[in-house]
């Protein structure tokens, strides 16, 4: 039976740990607290993922070392390279597979529609950090010394995502959404489970190693469309929609550190932000699963976290 390590209980990484599970495979999951989902394969670890000698203990007889971690957005630059580090070292010194859960933010603002062969020419701090990351893993791969690959997503439909947050919780709640981002630009949206799914797939085929994978995702449409989707599928009213103006989310960005992390990707919502996802679906004969069900599954989701 397969033995697999998860780091990090985020909502990709919960997901992941879950599919691994039903699938009877043994799953080790790493979080600071020792949280994530509940099932007799699931083994929930207490440990800081940045310490590479402990994690590297973890990942023994490991088939395959998932980085599903999800630091906090304004402290990126400070959680995130020991992280990385220790999982590369956990990696290499394990043999593991290490299948890494990634965004499109190192493609930066003015990348058109987004593929895997698009430059990583993010300049901000913060959105090149992740292709930094797949950087020295590929080195690492390509020396010969791990083998390794990555996902990367759009923004994510179930929580805890800007759109579940800031605008289907409201929704759910019935309640006007005051969405901090204009809701008028097409974009590509991903599914949580599409994710874990094609983690999995790519981190067990060889012929994914050594590269980046962007998830099967569904059509762009506005945030005013999925919206408008989301409230369809659940049987809830027509969103009743605002847009803050942005001279007032820069004034709250002042004292709050998460709304202040907006000005970095604020591009991403004043210009298409597209992915296509065609290689992928090529390679692994992968479809996205039904947006109905996705969107259903995100108010299910939202109302058990509550």
């Amino acid at each position: 039976m397969k033995t697999n390590v998860i780091v990090g209980a985020s909502a990709v990484g919960s997901a992941v740990a879950s599919l691994l599970a039903e699938r009877g495979e043994n799953v080790r999951l790493v979080t600071r607290r020792g949280g994530g989902p509940t099932h007799p394969l699931i083994e929930r670890i207490a440990a800081n993922a940045a310490d590479a000698n402990r994690l590297s203990t973890i990942a023994e007889g490991a088939a395959a070392l998932f980085n599903c971690a999800n630091p906090a957005y304004d402290r990126w630059l400070i959680d995130w390279p020991p992280i990385s580090a220790a999982t590369l070292k956990a990696a290499e010194r394990s043999g593991a597979v290490l299948a890494t859960h990634a965004t499109l933010y190192p493609y930066g603002p003015g990348s058109g529609v987004m593929t895997e062969a698009t430059p990583l020419a993010a300049t901000h701090p913060k959105l090149r950090l992740r292709g930094e990351m797949w950087r020295n893993a590929l080195e690492l791969h390509q020396a010969g010394r791990i083998r390794a690959t990555e996902i990367r997503a759009s923004d994510h439909i179930q929580p805890q995502s800007l759109v579940s947050l800031a605008m289907f919780r409201p929704m759910l709640a019935g309640k006007r959404v005051m969405s901090p981002v204009l809701v008028d630009v097409p974009r590509t949206w991903t599914s949580i489970r599409d994710a874990a799914r094609l983690l999995t797939m790519v981190a067990a085929d060889e012929r994914a190693w050594g590269k980046a994978w962007h998830v099967p995702s569904h059509d762009p449409m506005t945030a005013r469309e999925l919206l408008t989707k989301f409230a369809k599928a659940n049987g809830l009213p027509e969103p009743r929609l605002s847009v803050i103006p942005w001279s007032v989310i820069w004034a709250v960005g002042i004292f709050a550190p998460l709304i202040r992390e907006i000005r970095t990707t604020r591009y991403q919502f004043t210009q298409p932000f597209i992915m296509d996802s065609r290689l992928a679906r090529e390679t692994f004969g992968m479809q996205p699963e039904p947006l109905e069900m996705a969107l259903r599954d995100a108010a299910q989701m939202m109302r058990t976290l509550g």
